[in-house]
Protein backbone atom coordinates (compact mmCIF):
# COMPACT_ATOMS: atom_id res chain seq x y z
CA UNK A 1 0.00 0.00 0.00
CA UNK A 2 1.47 3.22 -1.11
CA UNK A 3 2.40 5.46 1.64
CA UNK A 4 1.37 9.17 2.47
CA UNK A 5 4.33 10.80 0.85
CA UNK A 6 4.01 8.73 -2.15
CA UNK A 7 0.41 9.58 -2.77
CA UNK A 8 1.14 13.33 -2.48
CA UNK A 9 4.05 12.81 -5.10
CA UNK A 10 2.00 10.91 -7.56
CA UNK A 11 -0.71 13.84 -7.02
CA UNK A 12 1.19 16.38 -7.95
CA UNK A 13 2.71 14.21 -10.86
CA UNK A 14 -0.51 14.38 -12.13
CA UNK A 15 -1.53 17.66 -11.70
CA UNK A 16 1.23 18.83 -13.46
CA UNK A 17 0.83 16.56 -16.31
CA UNK A 18 -2.50 17.40 -17.02
CA UNK A 19 -1.91 20.86 -16.65
CA UNK A 20 1.05 20.87 -19.12
CA UNK A 21 -1.10 18.85 -21.59
CA UNK A 22 -3.42 21.52 -21.57
CA UNK A 23 -1.25 23.99 -22.20
CA UNK A 24 0.59 22.18 -24.87
CA UNK A 25 -2.86 21.36 -26.60
CA UNK A 26 -4.47 24.72 -26.42
CA UNK A 27 -1.54 27.36 -26.63
CA UNK A 28 1.35 25.85 -27.79
CA UNK A 29 -0.56 23.54 -30.41
CA UNK A 30 2.02 21.16 -29.72
CA UNK A 31 0.07 18.19 -27.79
CA UNK A 32 2.24 15.09 -26.47
CA UNK A 33 -0.32 12.84 -25.09
CA UNK A 34 -3.81 11.39 -26.53
CA UNK A 35 -6.97 11.86 -25.95
CA UNK A 36 -6.96 8.67 -23.86
CA UNK A 37 -3.91 8.97 -21.86
CA UNK A 38 -4.93 12.11 -20.64
CA UNK A 39 -8.32 10.60 -19.33
CA UNK A 40 -6.52 8.03 -17.98
CA UNK A 41 -4.43 10.11 -16.01
CA UNK A 42 -7.34 12.37 -14.79
CA UNK A 43 -9.45 9.27 -13.66
CA UNK A 44 -6.40 8.23 -11.63
CA UNK A 45 -6.28 11.63 -10.28
CA UNK A 46 -9.63 11.91 -9.56
CA UNK A 47 -9.46 8.43 -7.40
CA UNK A 48 -6.38 9.59 -5.72
CA UNK A 49 -8.53 12.80 -4.70
CA UNK A 50 -11.71 10.87 -3.66
CA UNK A 51 -9.45 8.27 -1.47
CA UNK A 52 -7.09 11.03 0.44
CA UNK A 53 -9.90 14.44 0.47
CA UNK A 54 -6.91 16.03 2.72
CA UNK A 55 -5.27 16.13 -0.78
CA UNK A 56 -8.16 18.41 -1.84
CA UNK A 57 -6.89 21.32 -4.59
CA UNK A 58 -9.58 23.80 -5.74
CA UNK A 59 -7.95 24.11 -8.86
CA UNK A 60 -6.77 20.66 -9.56
CA UNK A 61 -7.56 19.72 -12.96
CA UNK A 62 -10.19 16.94 -11.64
CA UNK A 63 -12.30 20.39 -10.25
CA UNK A 64 -13.00 20.98 -14.38
CA UNK A 65 -15.02 17.88 -15.09
CA UNK A 66 -18.11 19.42 -14.21
CA UNK A 67 -20.67 18.50 -12.27
CA UNK A 68 -21.67 21.93 -10.44
CA UNK A 69 -25.20 23.25 -10.73
CA UNK A 70 -26.03 27.05 -9.77
CA UNK A 71 -29.78 28.07 -9.19
CA UNK A 72 -29.74 30.76 -11.45
CA UNK A 73 -27.01 33.50 -12.98
CA UNK A 74 -25.99 36.49 -11.06
CA UNK A 75 -25.26 39.90 -12.53
CA UNK A 76 -21.55 41.11 -11.93
CA UNK A 77 -20.42 44.66 -12.58
CA UNK A 78 -17.66 44.65 -15.17
CA UNK A 79 -14.54 46.65 -14.32
CA UNK A 80 -13.94 48.24 -17.28
CA UNK A 81 -16.61 48.67 -19.80
CA UNK A 82 -17.48 45.91 -22.69
CA UNK A 83 -18.06 47.33 -25.71
CA UNK A 84 -19.30 46.35 -29.02
CA UNK A 85 -16.65 46.98 -32.18
CA UNK A 86 -17.72 48.77 -34.80
CA UNK A 87 -17.98 46.66 -38.02
CA UNK A 88 -17.02 47.55 -41.97
CA UNK A 89 -17.05 45.89 -44.74
CA UNK A 90 -15.21 47.65 -47.66
CA UNK A 91 -11.50 48.38 -48.25
CA UNK A 92 -12.50 51.97 -48.32
CA UNK A 93 -14.37 52.52 -44.75
CA UNK A 94 -10.92 50.33 -44.05
CA UNK A 95 -8.82 53.73 -45.10
CA UNK A 96 -11.26 56.04 -44.06
CA UNK A 97 -11.25 54.45 -40.37
CA UNK A 98 -7.21 54.75 -41.00
CA UNK A 99 -7.39 58.21 -41.77
CA UNK A 100 -9.51 59.18 -38.64
CA UNK A 101 -7.15 57.02 -36.48
CA UNK A 102 -4.24 59.19 -37.61
CA UNK A 103 -6.16 62.84 -37.34
CA UNK A 104 -7.45 62.03 -34.28
CA UNK A 105 -4.07 61.62 -32.72
CA UNK A 106 -2.64 64.45 -34.55
CA UNK A 107 -5.12 66.88 -32.96
CA UNK A 108 -4.34 65.30 -29.95
CA UNK A 109 -0.93 66.25 -30.11
CA UNK A 110 1.42 65.67 -27.87
CA UNK A 111 4.51 62.61 -27.49
CA UNK A 112 2.00 60.16 -28.98
CA UNK A 113 1.97 61.08 -32.77
CA UNK A 114 4.73 62.75 -34.45
CA UNK A 115 3.69 61.71 -37.85
CA UNK A 116 2.18 58.91 -39.61
CA UNK A 117 5.07 56.04 -38.83
CA UNK A 118 4.07 56.44 -35.20
CA UNK A 119 1.26 54.71 -35.45
CA UNK A 120 1.24 51.05 -35.65
CA UNK A 121 -1.54 48.56 -35.92
CA UNK A 122 -2.19 44.65 -35.53
CA UNK A 123 -5.26 42.49 -37.45
CA UNK A 124 -6.01 39.06 -35.77
CA UNK A 125 -8.88 36.77 -35.97
CA UNK A 126 -12.45 37.79 -35.58
CA UNK A 127 -13.76 34.17 -33.78
CA UNK A 128 -17.31 33.45 -34.21
CA UNK A 129 -18.21 33.01 -30.58
CA UNK A 130 -19.22 34.26 -27.37
CA UNK A 131 -17.64 37.22 -25.81
CA UNK A 132 -15.76 36.30 -22.00
CA UNK A 133 -13.44 38.44 -19.02
CA UNK A 134 -11.34 36.43 -17.17
CA UNK A 135 -10.29 38.10 -14.26
CA UNK A 136 -7.53 36.72 -11.98
CA UNK A 137 -6.21 37.59 -8.71
CA UNK A 138 -2.99 36.95 -7.80
CA UNK A 139 -2.44 34.77 -10.65
CA UNK A 140 -5.94 32.87 -9.59
CA UNK A 141 -8.84 32.77 -11.50
CA UNK A 142 -11.59 34.52 -9.23
CA UNK A 143 -14.72 35.31 -12.01
CA UNK A 144 -15.77 35.29 -15.46
CA UNK A 145 -18.56 37.22 -16.91
CA UNK A 146 -20.88 37.32 -20.12
CA UNK A 147 -20.27 40.60 -22.04
CA UNK A 148 -24.24 41.09 -20.83
CA UNK A 149 -25.14 44.60 -21.61
CA UNK A 150 -21.71 45.66 -22.11
CA UNK A 151 -21.97 46.83 -17.63
CA UNK A 152 -22.75 44.29 -16.70
CA UNK A 153 -22.53 40.16 -17.27
CA UNK A 154 -23.26 36.74 -16.04
CA UNK A 155 -21.33 34.98 -13.59
CA UNK A 156 -20.46 32.18 -15.27
CA UNK A 157 -17.66 30.80 -13.34
CA UNK A 158 -18.70 27.14 -13.15
CA UNK A 159 -19.09 26.46 -16.79
CA UNK A 160 -15.68 28.57 -17.89
CA UNK A 161 -13.82 26.04 -14.99
CA UNK A 162 -15.14 23.30 -16.74
CA UNK A 163 -13.19 24.98 -20.24
CA UNK A 164 -9.61 22.98 -20.26
CA UNK A 165 -8.30 25.85 -22.09
CA UNK A 166 -8.65 28.45 -19.41
CA UNK A 167 -5.47 28.39 -16.90
CA UNK A 168 -7.56 28.21 -13.05
CA UNK A 169 -3.96 29.47 -12.06
CA UNK A 170 -0.84 31.49 -13.79
CA UNK A 171 2.58 30.17 -13.76
CA UNK A 172 5.34 32.60 -13.59
CA UNK A 173 7.47 32.72 -16.45
CA UNK A 174 11.39 34.28 -15.98
CA UNK A 175 11.12 37.87 -17.46
CA UNK A 176 6.75 38.05 -16.65
CA UNK A 177 5.24 38.60 -13.98
CA UNK A 178 2.05 37.83 -12.81
CA UNK A 179 0.07 40.88 -12.40
CA UNK A 180 -2.00 41.53 -8.97
CA UNK A 181 -5.09 41.52 -11.32
CA UNK A 182 -5.28 40.66 -14.90
CA UNK A 183 -8.79 40.79 -16.75
CA UNK A 184 -8.35 39.07 -19.96
CA UNK A 185 -11.02 39.16 -23.23
CA UNK A 186 -11.34 36.79 -25.32
CA UNK A 187 -13.88 34.39 -26.76
CA UNK A 188 -15.52 31.04 -25.97
CA UNK A 189 -16.26 28.69 -29.09
CA UNK A 190 -17.31 25.46 -29.96
CA UNK A 191 -14.30 24.07 -32.63
CA UNK A 192 -16.00 22.72 -35.66
CA UNK A 193 -14.87 18.96 -35.43
CA UNK A 194 -16.85 19.52 -31.90
CA UNK A 195 -19.85 21.01 -33.31
CA UNK A 196 -20.70 18.21 -35.98
CA UNK A 197 -19.51 15.44 -33.22
CA UNK A 198 -22.25 17.31 -30.69
CA UNK A 199 -25.27 17.30 -33.64
CA UNK A 200 -24.30 13.90 -34.52
CA UNK A 201 -25.41 12.74 -30.96
CA UNK A 202 -27.87 14.88 -30.81
CA UNK A 203 -29.71 13.64 -33.73
CA UNK A 204 -28.95 9.71 -32.56
CA UNK A 205 -31.13 10.57 -29.26
CA UNK A 206 -34.01 12.45 -31.75
CA UNK A 207 -33.00 16.03 -30.59
CA UNK A 208 -32.60 18.70 -32.73
CA UNK A 209 -29.40 19.77 -34.26
CA UNK A 210 -27.74 23.11 -33.85
CA UNK A 211 -28.47 25.43 -36.43
CA UNK A 212 -24.52 26.85 -35.94
CA UNK A 213 -21.16 26.52 -33.41
CA UNK A 214 -22.02 30.08 -31.81
CA UNK A 215 -25.87 29.64 -31.28
CA UNK A 216 -24.74 26.15 -29.55
CA UNK A 217 -21.97 27.89 -27.71
CA UNK A 218 -24.24 30.62 -26.76
CA UNK A 219 -26.60 27.90 -25.31
CA UNK A 220 -23.96 25.69 -24.02
CA UNK A 221 -22.70 28.58 -21.90
CA UNK A 222 -26.23 29.47 -20.25
CA UNK A 223 -25.78 25.95 -18.91
CA UNK A 224 -26.48 26.03 -15.16
CA UNK A 225 -25.18 22.51 -15.08
CA UNK A 226 -21.48 22.86 -15.83
CA UNK A 227 -21.51 18.84 -16.63
CA UNK A 228 -22.76 19.99 -19.88
CA UNK A 229 -19.85 22.66 -21.00
CA UNK A 230 -17.29 19.91 -20.12
CA UNK A 231 -18.77 17.76 -22.27
CA UNK A 232 -18.89 20.01 -25.16
CA UNK A 233 -15.17 20.53 -24.99
CA UNK A 234 -15.75 24.61 -25.83
CA UNK A 235 -12.14 26.44 -26.78
CA UNK A 236 -11.05 29.77 -25.69
CA UNK A 237 -8.83 32.76 -27.09
CA UNK A 238 -7.72 35.45 -25.69
CA UNK A 239 -7.84 38.93 -27.62
CA UNK A 240 -8.44 42.46 -25.63
CA UNK A 241 -7.43 43.27 -21.95
CA UNK A 242 -9.98 44.92 -19.27
CA UNK A 243 -8.69 46.21 -15.48
CA UNK A 244 -4.53 45.08 -15.33
CA UNK A 245 -2.87 46.27 -11.92
CA UNK A 246 -0.47 47.72 -12.05
CA UNK A 247 -0.89 49.70 -14.92
CA UNK A 248 2.04 49.46 -17.73
CA UNK A 249 2.45 45.72 -17.13
CA UNK A 250 2.13 45.44 -21.00
CA UNK A 251 2.40 48.84 -23.00
CA UNK A 252 1.22 47.44 -26.48
CA UNK A 253 -1.53 45.14 -27.56
CA UNK A 254 1.19 42.66 -29.24
CA UNK A 255 3.10 42.59 -25.81
CA UNK A 256 -0.21 41.76 -24.26
CA UNK A 257 -0.94 38.99 -26.11
CA UNK A 258 2.89 38.06 -26.45
CA UNK A 259 2.89 38.18 -22.29
CA UNK A 260 -0.59 36.75 -21.35
CA UNK A 261 0.42 33.42 -24.19
CA UNK A 262 4.04 33.17 -22.08
CA UNK A 263 1.51 32.48 -18.97
CA UNK A 264 -0.44 30.07 -20.39
CA UNK A 265 -3.58 32.16 -21.31
CA UNK A 266 -4.71 31.02 -25.75
CA UNK A 267 -4.18 33.80 -28.28
CA UNK A 268 -4.43 34.35 -31.88
CA UNK A 269 -1.73 34.76 -33.94
CA UNK A 270 -1.68 38.79 -34.71
CA UNK A 271 -0.25 40.55 -37.54
CA UNK A 272 1.82 43.63 -37.26
CA UNK A 273 0.59 46.28 -39.51
CA UNK A 274 2.77 49.77 -40.55
CA UNK A 275 -0.30 51.59 -42.71
CA UNK A 276 -3.80 51.07 -44.80
CA UNK A 277 -2.32 49.32 -47.41
CA UNK A 278 -0.67 46.41 -45.03
CA UNK A 279 -3.79 45.84 -42.99
CA UNK A 280 -6.12 45.13 -46.33
CA UNK A 281 -3.10 43.10 -47.59
CA UNK A 282 -3.15 40.82 -44.11
CA UNK A 283 -7.05 40.89 -44.57
CA UNK A 284 -6.77 39.11 -47.94
CA UNK A 285 -4.19 37.09 -47.23
CA UNK A 286 -6.30 35.66 -43.98
CA UNK A 287 -9.22 35.10 -45.98
CA UNK A 288 -7.54 32.43 -48.39
CA UNK A 289 -6.28 30.77 -44.93
CA UNK A 290 -9.74 30.91 -42.74
CA UNK A 291 -11.91 27.92 -43.72
CA UNK A 292 -8.42 25.54 -42.44
CA UNK A 293 -9.06 26.63 -39.04
CA UNK A 294 -10.88 24.93 -36.22
CA UNK A 295 -13.00 27.03 -35.40
CA UNK A 296 -15.37 29.43 -37.18
CA UNK A 297 -13.91 32.84 -38.20
CA UNK A 298 -16.35 35.92 -39.62
CA UNK A 299 -13.74 38.43 -40.24
CA UNK A 300 -10.59 40.16 -38.74
CA UNK A 301 -10.72 42.72 -36.06
CA UNK A 302 -7.78 45.70 -37.03
CA UNK A 303 -6.96 47.49 -33.60
CA UNK A 304 -4.20 50.21 -32.94
CA UNK A 305 -1.24 48.60 -31.16
CA UNK A 306 0.10 50.94 -28.60
CA UNK A 307 -2.18 51.35 -25.61
CA UNK A 308 -1.03 54.70 -24.81
CA UNK A 309 -3.05 55.43 -28.91
CA UNK A 310 -5.45 53.69 -27.79
CA UNK A 311 -6.45 55.50 -24.49
CA UNK A 312 -6.28 59.05 -26.39
CA UNK A 313 -8.36 58.19 -29.01
CA UNK A 314 -11.23 56.84 -26.19
CA UNK A 315 -14.49 55.48 -27.13
CA UNK A 316 -18.08 56.27 -28.31
CA UNK A 317 -20.99 55.79 -26.22
CA UNK A 318 -21.05 52.09 -27.63
CA UNK A 319 -17.39 51.36 -29.56
CA UNK A 320 -13.96 52.16 -28.97
CA UNK A 321 -12.73 54.58 -31.90
CA UNK A 322 -9.27 52.60 -32.00
CA UNK A 323 -10.49 49.55 -33.21
CA UNK A 324 -12.71 47.78 -36.22
CA UNK A 325 -14.01 44.73 -37.32
CA UNK A 326 -13.81 44.13 -40.73
CA UNK A 327 -16.36 41.40 -41.72
CA UNK A 328 -15.91 38.93 -44.59
CA UNK A 329 -19.30 38.28 -47.16
CA UNK A 330 -21.36 36.05 -46.08
CA UNK A 331 -20.79 32.70 -48.51
CA UNK A 332 -23.57 31.34 -50.97
CA UNK A 333 -23.43 28.51 -52.57
CA UNK A 334 -25.59 26.03 -54.44
CA UNK A 335 -26.54 21.95 -53.75
CA UNK A 336 -28.90 19.75 -54.65
CA UNK A 337 -31.21 18.19 -52.48
CA UNK A 338 -30.93 13.79 -53.28
CA UNK A 339 -33.55 12.36 -50.17
CA UNK A 340 -34.59 13.09 -47.14
CA UNK A 341 -34.13 10.31 -44.34
CA UNK A 342 -36.72 10.38 -41.66
CA UNK A 343 -34.65 9.28 -38.36
CA UNK A 344 -35.75 8.06 -35.69
CA UNK A 345 -34.33 8.51 -31.91
CA UNK A 346 -34.61 6.77 -28.83
CA UNK A 347 -37.44 8.71 -27.80
CA UNK A 348 -38.96 7.45 -31.03
CA UNK A 349 -39.35 10.92 -32.25
CA UNK A 350 -38.70 10.88 -36.14
CA UNK A 351 -36.74 13.66 -37.53
CA UNK A 352 -36.34 14.36 -41.20
CA UNK A 353 -32.68 14.90 -42.34
CA UNK A 354 -31.94 15.83 -45.77
CA UNK A 355 -29.16 14.53 -47.76
CA UNK A 356 -27.52 17.43 -50.41
CA UNK A 357 -24.79 17.00 -52.75
CA UNK A 358 -21.09 18.63 -51.39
Amino acid sequence: MAGRKDVEKRVRELRDRLERANRAYYVDNKPFISDQEYDESLAELTKLEAEHPELADENSPSRRVGGEVIDKFRAVPHTVPMLSIDNTYSEEEVRAWVQRVEKLLADAGGALFADKSDVGFVADTKIDGLAISLRYENGVLAYALTRGDGTRGDDVTHNIRAIRAVPLELQEVRGISVPRVLEVRGEVFIPTKEFVRINEEREAEGEEPFMNPRNACAGTMKSLDSTVVAKRRLGFIAHGRGEIKPEGWAASYADFLARIRKLGIPTNVAVECDDADAILHAIEDFDRKRRDLPFMVDGMVVRVNSFAQQDALGVTTKSPRWVIAYKYPAERKTTKILHVDQQVGKTGRITPRAVMEP
